[in-house]
């Protein structure tokens, strides 16, 4: 009895790794764990942030379920601190694991969050990763989107191994890069 459970542990565990998305970036490649900016700062998203990270998401609720979830389930009335802690728990272990990588901008003195960057792989032909990016409302007000994406584009371009990376909802419709032929 305890061979079969032993034996359907390691074929489960191995269905797992076969299922697991590979790396988003070569074992090799030297992830950044800090962007400075004059006016910013990116920093890897974790449990240490869950609060910067839940306050500006909260303060900007409907804003960015029109411009970034394109939903009402994120972010939306009623989430909790520990939803949050939950959900930058999962964003840290993703990066840990390379499969993706999400980015807090926060302000020079790490004070306050601005925002986030998303680093994602693609499954479409055509390109290397997909990234996406929010900002507060206020910050969106007063025009900090247009000097974020410039500088997010140069970094990726300086310090990532990226040769094509899709902006979607930006430089690409999403209804567009849906339409595209899948990765085999």
């Amino acid at each position: 009895m305890r061979f079969a459970s032993l034996l359907g542990l390691i074929l489960s565990t191995a269905a797992f790794a076969q299922n697991a998305a590979p790396p988003l970036v070569p074992a090799g490649f030297d992830v950044p764990r800090l962007h400075k900016s004059s006016g910013f700062q990116l920093v890897p998203l974790g449990p240490d942030l869950a609060k910067h990270d839940y306050d500006a998401y909260m303060s900007s609720i409907e804003h960015l379920q029109k411009t970034f979830s394109l939903s009402t389930r994120w972010p939306r009335e009623g989430l909790t601190m520990e939803d949050a802690l939950k959900d930058v728990q999962g964003e840290q272990q993703r990066f840990e694991a390379r499969r993706s990588f999400t980015y807090a901008v926060l302000t020079p003195d790490g004070a306050k969050e601005l925002g986030c960057v998303y680093i994602s792989p693609s499954r479409k032909q055509g390109y290397d990763a997909v990234v996406r990016l929010w900002v507060t409302k206020a910050q969106f007000d007063a025009g900090f989107e247009d000097v974020l994406i410039p500088e997010v584009k140069q970094w990726l371009a300086a310090r990532w191994p990226f040769q094509s990376i899709a902006w979607t909802g930006r430089e690409i419709t999403r209804e567009a890069f849906a339409a595209l032929p899948d990765k085999p």
